[in-house]
């Protein structure tokens, strides 16, 4: 289904089921902040919450943002399980390049390009003089094999 009618679907759906839920969630916070200090976690936390609530609360409006962030929590979780892994690299370089490496492996799953082709590519075109002003084309969003 394309975008835009997902994005009229939801909306309503969106008003009428979670509106009211915000609604209430907004007066409890309020609520919420005026017994508890601002200086506890507590009240740091909920002064945070009171900070993004208009991006809290875009979802209710616009059909295209998702009501939580599980598929991008899903998406990332092996780049952070992978970071574990540079603890044990031996040395604070060879940390840093684990963990560069991980990073552009990742970043290349994300973006659906095969890490060893990627790389194979990018050092063939670093030896074949591609020019460093021209580094963005290199980058896996953008790399072209």
């Amino acid at each position: 289904m394309p975008v835009t009618i997902v994005c009229l679907i939801l909306k309503p759906i969106r008003q009428q089921k979670s509106a009211p839920r915000i609604a209430g969630f907004k007066i409890w916070l309020d609520h919420a902040r005026a017994l508890v200090s601002a200086k506890s976690p507590t009240g740091a936390a909920l002064k945070y919450i009171a900070k993004y609530w208009d991006g809290l609360i875009l979802f209710l409006t616009d059909g295209r943002i998702e009501m939580d962030s599980n598929a991008v929590e899903r998406t990332v979780r092996p780049i952070a399980l992978n970071r574990k892994n540079a603890l044990f690299a031996g040395h604070d370089a060879g940390a840093q390049n684990w963990a560069m490496l991980a990073s552009l492996i990742e970043t290349c799953k994300l973006n659906e390009i095969e890490p060893h082709s990627y790389l194979t590519g990018v050092l063939t075109a670093i030896v074949n003089g591609h020019k460093q002003k021209r580094i963005d084309q290199l980058l896996p969003w953008n790399f072209k094999a």
